[in-house]
């Protein structure tokens, strides 16, 4: 019994040891294994980690979806993502200004500029394949939602990426089963919560004191001397004629995105940067998000509810729709500025910490390029008895893996759907505008 009883606590002690290992692990060393993920927002979904997800309680089903997902992966937004640094190292190469390192740069910046001509913010072939991806996981993860005839419910924002995003989607739906009944939108009408602009939420984001605390914690991480050097041959230059600050963020920017399109099989920028550079240009993307769509304390922690009228809505669809036989799915296609505030607003794991020390971020969990990569996605998974009476539950999925609640479970992700409903029905009624 003694030996039998000290193998057990052996078990469970090398257990904690092992899980405290991975806790330990945190962006320097996932950018070592990944560097694509110190893109922030730019990082390509990487599909799910969790393969093989909880079972279901004995005896239950899944019968309906409900999901918001951000549209694919995309050219960058601006004439400027490409034209800024492109003009700057055109120029200084015009006036001798730049090392042969430089001109190299120049050389793939231009690369980048040119195949994105004509295409900005457009969808890519990659954010193409990723939204049929997580619709074909979807399918045959819970089968049992999309099985005969049934009804799905689709809605984009009316701008084009989330389009074919929902596009791609459907049809790889539809290949897989042709009885599928499909209705999809993309409308005005729906903007006001598909992709809410709260002004006057949005002018709390930066008050005094978050201001004064980002731009110090912005100073401490600025690290770009080292790359104006290898780039230009005259200091006095760069010192007179360069925004160096602005120069190192629009090709931190090229090169977090260049993983998005075709042309990341044979251009790459992350040579240009050191790992202590990446690390600190993500440190500052972390806190800018954090910030502006999280729940940071300095300004009230009141950003994610800048998706309150999109939460409302998904529990309005999920009660109109869990008393049919075969309700199918609701999906919805927009932008991340819409999921990972509502991803803080549900606090799936630890998307609802509030820190107001930005350094503490990593060491907190709170990792952007966890929440909101392209292509990213909240699913909401409904389960009902298949015999008789009995309560629904409901899982919820962050990018296809498990997540929890800050409700009690019924068994492991699985929760009462009316205490989901209930809890967040009174955080909305919490707010004040």
């Amino acid at each position: 019994m003694r030996r039998k009883t000290f193998i057990i606590g052996l078990t469970a002690l090398l257990c904690c040891v092992a899980m405290t290992q991975v806790r330990a692990q945190g962006p320097r060393e996932e950018f070592k294994e990944n560097i694509f993920k110190s893109g922030s927002n730019y990082y390509a979904y990487p599909g799910p980690q969790q393969q093989k997800l909880t079972p279901a309680p004995k005896g239950y089903v899944p019968y309906y979806i409900s999901h918001y997902g951000r549209h694919g992966s995309r050219y960058l937004i601006g004439e400027n993502d490409y034209d800024r640094a492109w003009k700057v190292l055109s120029r200084a190469d015009s006036l001798g200004k730049l090392t042969s390192y430089g001109q190299d740069v120049l050389r793939r910046v231009t690369l980048l500029r040119n195949e994105a001509d004509k295409r900005l913010g457009e969808l890519t072939l990659l954010g193409a394949e990723q939204h049929r991806g997580i619709a074909h996981r979807m399918y045959e993860r819970f089968p049992e939602v999309f099985k005969g005839v049934t009804d799905i419910d689709a809605k984009s924002t009316v701008v084009i990426r989330c389009i074919l995003s929902m596009e791609n989607a459907l049809q790889e739906l539809k290949s897989l089963n042709p009885k599928l009944r499909i209705r999809h939108d993309a409308s005005e009408h729906d903007m006001w919560y598909m992709n809410n602009w709260d002004k006057k939420l949005k002018d709390k984001q930066w008050n005094d004191e978050t201001r004064k605390a980002y731009n110090a914690f912005k100073k401490r991480h600025q690290n770009y001397d080292r790359v104006m050097q290898v780039l230009f041959n005259d200091t006095a230059y760069v010192n007179h004629e360069v925004n160096a600050e602005n120069l190192n963020y629009h090709l931190f920017k090229l090169a977090s995105n260049i993983q998005s399109s075709e042309i990341r099989h044979t251009v790459s920028l992350y040579d240009l940067f050191t790992a202590d550079e990446i690390y600190d240009n993500w440190m500052i993307e972390n806190a800018g998000w954090y910030i502006g769509y999280g729940p940071c304390p300095l300004n009230g922690a009141l950003q994610p509810f800048s998706q309150r009228q999109l939460l409302g809505k998904i529990i309005e669809e999920a009660d109109a729709n869990l008393g049919k036989k075969h309700p199918g799915a609701t999906l919805r296609y927009g932008h991340e500025v819409c999921v990972m505030p509502l991803a803080c607003l549900l606090e799936m794991d630890n998307c609802g910490k509030q820190v107001s020390d930005f350094e503490r971020l990593p060491e907190e969990g709170w990792l952007n390029y966890k929440i909101f990569p392209m292509g990213c996605n909240i699913q909401l998974i409904f389960y009902k008895p298949k015999k008789g009476q009995g309560d629904i539950l409901v899982k919820a999925l962050l990018n296809e893996n498990e997540t929890r609640l800050p409700l009690k479970a019924v068994s492991g992700p699985y929760y009462k759907w009316t205490d989901f409903r209930d809890y967040y029905k009174r955080k909305l009624a919490s707010y004040q505008e």
